[in-house]
């Protein structure tokens, strides 16, 4: 591999628009296609070595064979991205364009963070370790899925036909944390936030139906009135907060390297726990989020004539459930919330929060071995996933699931993921490439 020839490729696959939607009809498929055939022909050793079949109609799966029998590991990541128009972005969201030199170059572009500069790096891996001859000593599988973004559809047939082969993979690692720097207070060090779980992703729908009638002599409450109000209600009435094991896990790791009283704070997180909770509930909405459960409104319905009073206002809310908590609370807290039953609340789809897989052990040692290695003085620690992804869905033949990106994002990056201007440090890029391919050799 060239840095250059690596560089070329990602932009080639960034440039293919393959824009997932909940409505699969109105995908244009046909960039699936030419994404999966543009991968054949950019990794031909990969291509020519590994067994692959299509799963649910464009989800990739590799099969690497291993010397011996035993438990694999599986390599996740996804190639279908979130939709992008061009304007408000510098650079044109497919185009794919390089700016600036040496460490400070970008590569722009939907997908350059999620998640496709994964899906890149992970085959130049593969690909430079075919090339030297290296052979697994377990069958390694790659599985790049083509609506993470929306149905997971791809993830969970994975899941159904391991599941139905007997395998039980001893390592799955996908999308999730990455390398930050001044996320957590004291801590001067990068850290490598590896998701040991995730939270629950869960839709749920708020409905008001009540008479309609001339705009010009509306009720005191319309059902716009009555869904507003009951979105405010939600707003006012945060989930409650707690440390789940995953996070006392976390503070663990960070109070061996926090400064000051940060440190002493976190190395006594049970007894600090309110202390805690308020900072970082301030700290940050990202650190707010790992410690409750969140409710956003992504979607408003209502109305059909500007002069006609709606009959029918609906609000989508995406729910991420907090580990230790469950659907059914989280949904019964709404409802108290809301205190009005003429709203009514549909779940959608709902997922409960992921197991927590231990942060030790074989697969565990191995990821923070590899992260010290090609990311020296990084500290590894786990953390809760606020984000859903695939792996989740191989939650259920898997004990040791973790989350993590191997690249370096700074506040500003991480705040494009599903916005205008995502774009990634080229050189974060190919030491992601490093990383990768340091994990494979070892496996």
């Amino acid at each position: 591999m060239t840095t250059a020839r690596a560089v070329a490729n990602l932009r080639e696959l960034l440039r293919i628009p393959t824009v997932s939607r909940l409505e699969t009809d109105t995908t244009k498929w046909e960039h699936f296609d030419d994404f999966i055939e543009t991968v054949a022909r950019l990794y031909p050793l990969v291509h020519s070595t590994l067994e692959m079949q299509l799963i649910a109609g464009h989800t990739m799966l590799f099969r690497w064979p291993g010397g011996s029998p035993g438990a694999p590991s599986v390599l996740m990541a996804h190639y279908d991205v979130v939709p992008a128009e061009a304007a408000g972005w510098d650079h044109p969201p497919f185009a794919a364009e390089l700016t600036g030199e040496g460490e400070e170059q970008l590569v722009w572009g939907r997908g350059t963070l999620d998640d496709k500069g994964a899906v890149a790096a992970i085959l130049e891996a593969v690909e430079a370790q075919l090339g030297v001859g290296h052979a697994p000593v377990h069958d390694i599988y790659l599985s790049f899925g083509h609506d993470e973004e929306t149905n997971g559809t791809g993830a969970k047939a994975v899941a159904a036909l391991l599941a139905s082969r007997g395998i039980r993979p001893a390592l799955v690692l996908d999308e999730g944390g990455a390398i930050v720097r001044g996320a957590f207070p004291g801590v001067t060090a990068p850290v490598a936030a590896i998701g040991v779980s995730e939270k629950g992703t869960t839709v749920v729908r708020l409905v008001v139906e009540q008479a309609g009638g001339h705009a010009s002599t509306p009720p005191k409450v319309t059902a716009t009135t009555r869904l507003s109000r009951a979105v405010v209600r939600i707003g006012a009435s945060p989930f409650p907060a707690g440390l789940n094991p995953a996070m006392i896990g976390m503070f663990g790791v960070l109070g061996r390297h926090a400064k000051g009283g940060y440190g002493f704070a976190f190395r006594n997180a049970r007894l600090f726990r309110p202390l805690l909770l308020a900072t970082f509930k301030r700290l940050s909405d990202e650190t707010s989020a790992m410690t409750r459960t969140t409710a956003a409104v992504t979607m408003l319905e209502a109305g059909m004539a500007a002069n006609a009073l709606a009959e029918r206002a609906t609000a989508t809310l995406s729910m991420r459930v907090a580990v230790g908590s469950s659907v059914a609370a989280s949904v019964e807290h709404l409802r108290r919330a809301i205190g009005d039953a003429r709203v009514t609340l549909e779940v959608v789809n709902a997922n409960e929060p992921s197991p927590i897989s231990p942060a030790r052990g074989t697969a565990w040692e191995l990821l923070a071995a590899t992260i010290e290695r090609t990311h020296p003085g990084t500290v590894v620690t786990p953390y809760v996933q606020t984000g859903a992804t695939d792996s989740r869905q191989l939650t259920a033949i898997s004990d040791h699931v973790y989350r993590f990106t191997p690249f370096e994002m700074s506040k500003p990056q991480r705040d494009t993921l599903h916005a205008v201007n995502e774009r990634m440090h080229v050189a974060t890029y190919l030491r992601g490439i490093e990383f990768y391919s340091a994990l494979v050799a070892a496996l």
